[in-house]
């Protein structure tokens, strides 16, 4: 379990393929994995990720096929400076300060816009049905929603896109200062959401009520 709060950025250290799938070595902040253990869950990028391997500050991750090809972990670049945003898993007794996440991935969005006003930045990402995941359903005005990790709440929609206002100290611990258009970002659905969307839209169904 994480709570969207992102605890800072870290650095690609290198990619090897392992068959279909990828080794991933992530180099984290001094100190920022202390005690941390094998088998232990690490949000890369908003993606629940099990360590496999620990040398100091460098943790290296196996991340299977259909991780890459879903998320945006399988457009990193070893060499190029590539930072992504990071989460250690929370503990029971922690404080959530922004809201439940799993680290489950349902589809990613593409930033079409990032517009600054006095000191905060406005970031629009587009939202399009992808095969069977239309992740617009589970989107509203003033909603959760996970991006990168981070736990936003969404400050304007329309019909195919969604806005986020960041204020700097979220600008300062993550990667969103460096997003320009067309950047792919991964996009977490909040289960509570999900889940009453899922269970009205069962019932209405069950009436014979079917939504667009």
């Amino acid at each position: 379990m994480f709570t969207g709060i992102v605890q800072g950025v870290a650095a690609v250290k290198s990619i090897k393929a392992d068959g279909r799938n990828k080794k991933l070595a992530i180099e984290f902040p001094m100190g920022s994995m202390l005690d941390q253990q094998l088998g232990a869950s690490v949000a890369i990028n908003g993606v629940c990720l099990t360590v496999s391997e620990i040398k100091q500050d460098i943790l290296s991750f196996d991340v299977i096929d259909t991780t890459l090809k879903l998320t945006n972990i399988g457009l990193l670049n070893d060499g190029d400076g590539d930072g992504v945003n990071f989460e250690r898993a929370a503990k029971m007794g922690d404080e959530v300060g922004g809201h439940v996440m799993s680290g489950h991935i349902m589809t990613t969005v593409s930033v079409s816009r990032v517009e600054q006003i006095n000191e905060s930045v406005h970031i629009r990402f587009t939202v399009d049905r992808q095969d069977e995941v239309d992740a617009r359903r589970y989107l509203f005005d003033k909603g959760y929603v996970g991006l990168n990790g981070a736990s936003l709440t969404i400050s304007d929609i329309g019909d195919d896109w969604i806005e986020v206002s960041l204020i700097p100290e979220t600008l300062r611990l993550t990667t969103f200062g460096n997003l320009t258009a067309g950047d792919k970002v991964n996009l977490e659905i909040d289960a509570h959401t999900q889940a009453t969307v899922d269970t009205v839209e069962r019932v209405l169904k069950q009436r014979g009520i079917v939504l667009p």
